[in-house]
């Protein structure tokens, strides 16, 4: 009985609490008082369904225990409940969802989400209070994700609380007229954690699995939020694609492996299905967007049975689109090796030239790595180290640094 009940309340933290704390800041207003009985609703459930048994639906038993907490609480802390009053006035604005048949609590996430990745925050606190609120870190794995002590991140989150507060920003969903300049900014909190997850910025390991899972996860729940917004398909589309192939990106002692050299039979079939599918609805109804289209490359990519048959002119012509949508030296970055393998190393390398007194470009380790290939296709060997060289100085995690130092070594002197 204990350890079904320390499974339940584990499952229910990891896939309730989000619920529960975003149903509790629609009823209060006030996002530390909601963490606070959330907290103090799962250390009952430890004290109880040990010895009573789990009930059979646990996460209404925490929204029970936590209101009842929440009110005790404001009884008796009347000059609290006076600062909440304004702020429950404003979250009661915006007319609850009606709870869905056999729910155990209404799906009040978007709001949250859109509190969360609110444009008058850092873009850094949106990312750790979408982590610590919408998928259920806790503080010191939030830290990690960060690779900050806890409590620098503690007090990062403190001060984007206190930010909520000051600025009065609500817990809502915004209207239709405000959605479409304030879904991106979601999206890409969400992305922001997914490519951390993917390429790690810095340390000992190439991927951090369980950002970029924490991260579908995450799109998963926007997706059935937001059934209806083709961009949230094409955000989910393309993290299945990309994480699809997490197990040929490293061998077995964790080297990198690019992608001309994965066994594609390795790579997770079923979740290359889905996102496929994903992409057609990403795709359908109107002009593209900018992660459809990326996830329509990712597409091609998974499709293909190896690099030599790659749709590579399909590849250029979205990223011609996709430049359109949103030009950034990334995307001529990418759009140029594609250009290399359509065309040949020569044609690429003077895409990549075109680039070189980009400043954004700067401290991007891909950017010097991509030269390198190329220069070293051309037999241009002397200039290939160089570029090695400065891509090896750039590179942030061990199996990149090891990639980099093989290819250099490989350059003739």
């Amino acid at each position: 009985m204990a350890g079904r009940a320390a499974a339940s309340v584990e499952a229910v933290f990891r896939e309730e609490r989000g619920l529960l704390l975003a149903a509790l800041v629609r009823r209060f207003g006030d996002l530390d008082l909601a963490e606070e009985v959330t907290s103090e609703a799962i250390e009952a459930a430890l004290v109880h369904w040990p010895a009573e048994g789990v009930p059979p639906k646990p996460g209404a038993w925490l929204m029970t225990t936590a209101r009842r907490k929440a009110v005790d609480r404001l009884r008796r802390d009347q000059a609290y409940a006076a600062r909440l009053a304004v702020l429950q006035v404003e979250a009661e604005r915006a007319p609850a969802p009606p709870p869905s048949p056999g729910d155990d609590l209404p799906d009040e996430r978007l709001q949250l989400f859109f509190t969360c990745a609110h444009p008058a925050l850092p873009a850094e606190d949106r990312a750790a209070l979408t982590l610590r609120y919408l998928a259920g870190l806790t503080t010191p794995e939030v830290a990690r994700a960060f690779l900050v002590p806890s409590a620098t991140m503690g007090k990062r989150i403190v001060r984007a609380k206190n930010r909520i507060r000051t600025l009065r920003i609500p817990f809502r969903v915004p209207d239709a007229d405000e959605l479409p300049a304030r879904l991106p900014g979601v999206l890409q909190v969400v992305y922001s954690i997914f490519t951390e997850g993917y390429a790690a910025s810095s340390g000992p390991d190439l991927q951090r699995l369980d950002l970029a899972e924490e991260a579908i996860r995450l799109a998963r729940i926007l997706r059935r939020l937001l059934p209806g917004e083709r961009e949230v398909a094409g955000l989910l589309a393309l993290m299945l694609l990309v994480h699809a192939r997490r197990d040929a990106r490293t061998g077995p002692d964790g080297d990198l492996v690019l992608l001309d050299d994965q066994d594609r039979g390795r790579w997770d079939r079923a979740m290359v299905d889905e996102g496929t599918a994903l992409v057609e609805i990403a795709l359908t109804g109107g002009p593209p967007g900018f992660y459809g289209v990326q996830a329509a490359i990712a597409a091609l990519h998974d499709e293909a049975a190896d690099v030599a048959s790659t749709d590579w002119p399909q590849i250029v012509a979205l990223y011609d689109v996709l430049r359109g949508l949103a030009p950034s030296p990334v995307v001529e970055l990418n759009r140029a090796v594609a250009v290399a393998m359509r065309d040949g190393p020569a044609a690429g390398l003077a895409l990549l030239d075109a680039l070189a007194d980009e400043p954004r470009l700067r401290g991007y380790s891909p950017f010097p790595a991509a030269r390198g290939d190329l220069l070293t296709r051309l037999g241009r060997h002397v200039e290939a180290a160089e570029a090695y060289r400065e891509a090896l100085s750039l590179a942030g995690t061990e199996p990149e640094r090891a990639h980099l130092r093989r290819r250099l070594a490989e350059c003739p002197s």
